[in-house]
Parts: C-alpha cells; structure tokens; sequence
C-alpha cells in the first residue's frame, strides 16, 4: 500500500553513516539542508527561524576535529519547533510581543541532542500558544502542507513536519498535549511519536511568559521526536529520554492488537477509515491477532470529558475555564485522581493486548482556516461536524500518560494518512518497533 512521499533524502542514520565513511562532512551536510530549505521553504514557510552563519562555523569546527566521543548524529543537521530555547535565538510561541525574547541558554533537549553531534540550523513554525491544529502565527505567518499548499501541515508542531516530509532536514523535536506530534505525521506522511509523559525532560520547553524561569511540568504535556523512518525515531528517542524504557520486544505476528477505530464522541471519515481499515488486513494477514472491540476499553465518553478539564487546566495554568471558573485545588486533586484509575485501567487492557491501533484523528489535512478551533466545523462523511470533536482521538493516549507512534499506512485522494499505535507507559520503544514493522509490511 503506498503513501505519498515527497523525497529520497537520506534521513538521520544514513546521513550520519555518509559522514562517518567520509562520503560527505559536515559542512557539506549543512549546505546541503540550507539550500533545500532556501529552495522548498519559499512556498512552505516551515523553517521560520535561521541560524545558518552558526551551523556552518559549528559544522567547519567538526569537520576539522571529528567526532568527540560517541556522538550518532555526528553533523547531522535537523531543526526544532519554535518552542524550544535554543540559546541566542528567539522563542516566542507565535507572539508578536516576544519576538524579543531570545533564550540565553538551550533547552535540554536541544543540549541532549547537540551532545550526540546534531548541528542545529533554526526553528520551525507554530500555532501561538501552541494551540491549534495548523500552525499560523502573526508574526510568522503560516505554514503550507507540502503534499497540498491548499492544506494545513497540522500544529502545534506543523512547521516540524513539514520540514521532514519535504526533505528540508532529516528529523526533528517537538511537543504533544492535543495530538501536536501525532496530528502533523499524520498530515504529511512521516513518522512522529508522542512519548510516554515524563519519559523526555520538558525544561526549556518554556512559554515566553515565563521571563526564562524555569516552571513547573504541567500534566499531559510531552516532547518527541519526528522522522522518515521508524529507526531515526528510535535513535532520536535513545539520546534524549531521561526515564528508563522497558521493551519486551516480540515478532508481530505475535502480538495481539486491539483495533478502535469507533469514539461515541467522534466519527472517523472514510478517508482516514478506508486506509487504516487497509492496514488492519494487511497485519491480520501477516499472522499477528487484530481484535475489533474488548471490554476492557475504558469509558471513553468520560475520559474524553475528564481530558478536556485537565487540558484546559493545563493549557491556561489554572486561569477561568470558558464557563469563567476557575478550577479549585481540590477539584484539581480529584481530577488527578480520576486520571490515575483511568491509567490503571489502560494498564489492565495492555494486560491482554500488546498494542492499541487507532486514528489519529478522524479527518485528513483540512484547508487552510483561521476559523478560532473552539467555533471551526469540518465535514466527517457528509455530516457538519464540530472541528474540535476530532480530539477525542488526541485524548486516547494522552490523558492516561501512555506513548504512540504514527505510522504512515496509506493515502486518499493525495493527502497521507497515520495510524497511532499506542501502548503502556514507558513501552515506547516497542510502540516505535511495532510502528516499524507494520511500516514494513505496508509498504516493504
């Protein structure tokens, strides 16, 4: 089954192994990445801040020297999302007001990741606020899906996916609370994994509003990487976690997945059904068990509502909700309680399943629509549906704290389509495996 992919580049590991065997250097890896962006980013607008005049003097420094210890992404060049502090550039999170605000020093990540040889050229586009499913700011601008300028790249991550799928650069880092890692894979075709929470450090990860304190880690919220391939997700993944991952790692056709691809609060579109419906043939065919339904899902209707609390509590820091109430620190504590039993139960579930396939979201890249997301509608086959329905699909993995990778699976109509495989807290290497393996059996 084919996806529309829109480049040959080599991704992380073959650009490292090119580096290593001395079959380019550095600097020409990051002229490389700097003429695709200059050349690609005129009609995509993904890489929304430059930092070309230090890659390159980072990049003539490591070619000279070499690698310094173990360092798997030795000159490999890669962007972030806008949200990361990278010291000496802007973070701004889409305001105007903050263009100003320019980090003085990187966030961890960004320092885990430079730690293991990546040279980092910019940073890519975002919603403000990191708040919506397509990534257009008003002192950026907008971000183009690059299968269909027509179309969104997804947000909050957007611009970090639209670099990767385009071949701008090999991978990338970005953020998760609403589907902002899983939502733009999805839309442009590549892979993305949302990781368990609290598996990779948030700190630098910071809204401007902050004045450079470090603050709290609110619930839900996630950093992870993106990629062209299953195994560049793996590396990106190893060299950042801070928690240990357990792995009990087995064939496919060993597994046994439970396949939801029904929400009473969401219905998935044909177009995202058709080939994800697809894939499920094709596992089950491969001799791995594809189970329809299980009582031991939770109730989904409740854990969407109880995610919508806590991801408005998360997202305003304790401000009014839309109902002008605020939440108290004892409704707080109950909700967190109410998210621990629904973690349990997932836990109960994966007792028995190895993996959990679902859709990202029941729609494919929507047009451009500046629409606010809380009032935006969408057609689901036929039917006027309300936009922000869709994050029922968001809520699955995020609310019990649980990891998902997309995997590409198919297309309709020219505009890609993922498929989340999710599994228990701190089993993210063996969703990305599972991701990695279906990705072979789809599409060889």
């Amino acid at each position: 089954m084919a996806y529309p992919r829109l480049t040959d580049k080599p991704g992380a590991i073959e650009t490292a192994a090119q580096i290593a065997r001395g079959e380019i250097s550095p600097i020409e890896a990051v002229e490389g990445a700097m003429a695709r962006i200059e050349h690609l980013d005129a009609h995509i607008n993904a890489v929304v801040v430059t930092d070309f005049d230090r890659a390159l003097e980072t990049a003539h420094a490591m070619t000279e020297r070499g690698p310094q210890g173990d360092q798997p992404l030795f000159g490999v060049p890669m962007t972030v999302k806008e949200s990361f502090n990278v010291a000496g550039l802007p973070t701004t999170f889409g305001h105007e007001r903050f263009a100003d605000n320019i980090a003085s020093k990187d966030s961890d990540v960004v320092l885990k990741l430079k730690a293991a040889g990546a040279i980092i050229l910019g940073k890519t586009n975002v919603p403000p606020d990191l708040a919506d499913l397509q990534s257009n700011n008003p002192l950026y601008g907008r971000t183009n899906n690059p299968h269909d300028h027509s179309r969104v790249a997804g947000g909050s991550s957007g611009g970090s996916a639209a670099a990767v799928a385009s071949g701008m650069v090999p991978c990338e880092y970005g953020s998760d609370i609403g589907s902002s890692i899983r939502n733009p894979a999805h839309f442009n075709g590549i892979y993305g994994h949302k990781t368990s929470f609290g598996l990779v450090s948030r700190r630098g990860h910071t809204h401007p509003m902050a004045g450079g304190c470090d603050v709290h880690d609110g619930p839900l919220s996630v950093v992870g990487p993106l990629a062209r391939s299953a195994a560049d997700l793996r590396l990106l993944l190893e060299i950042t976690a801070t928690h240990p991952m357990r792995s009990r790692s087995k064939p496919i056709e060993q597994c046994r997945f439970l396949a939801l691809l029904d929400h009473p609060l969401s219905e998935v579109d044909a177009a995202v059904r058709t080939p994800i419906e697809a894939a499920l043939e094709a596992i089950a065919a491969s001799g791995a068990t594809v189970d329809r339904s299980s009582e031991l899902v939770p109730d989904l209707v409740e854990q969407q509502e109880d995610y919508l609390r806590l991801l408005n509590v998360a997202m305003a820091r304790g401000q009014p909700a839309p109902d002008g109430k605020a939440m108290t620190l004892a409704d707080y504590y109950l909700l967190l309680d109410r998210q621990a039993r629904c973690e349990y139960a997932w836990q109960a579930l994966f007792d028995t399943y190895d993996f959990v396939l679902a859709p990202p979201l029941p729609f494919l890249a929507f047009e451009h629509d500046a629409t606010p997301i809380g009032e935006r509608r969408i057609t689901i086959n036929g039917k006027d549906s309300a936009f922000a329905d869709g994050l029922a699909w968001a809520g699955l993995a995020t609310y019990p704290n649980l990891p998902s990778t997309i995997v590409p699976v198919g297309e309709t109509g020219g505009l890609p389509c993922g498929m989340q495989v999710i599994s228990r807290r701190w089993a993210d290497l063996d969703c990305i495996a599972a991701a990695e393996a279906i990705g072979h059996i789809l599409h060889g």
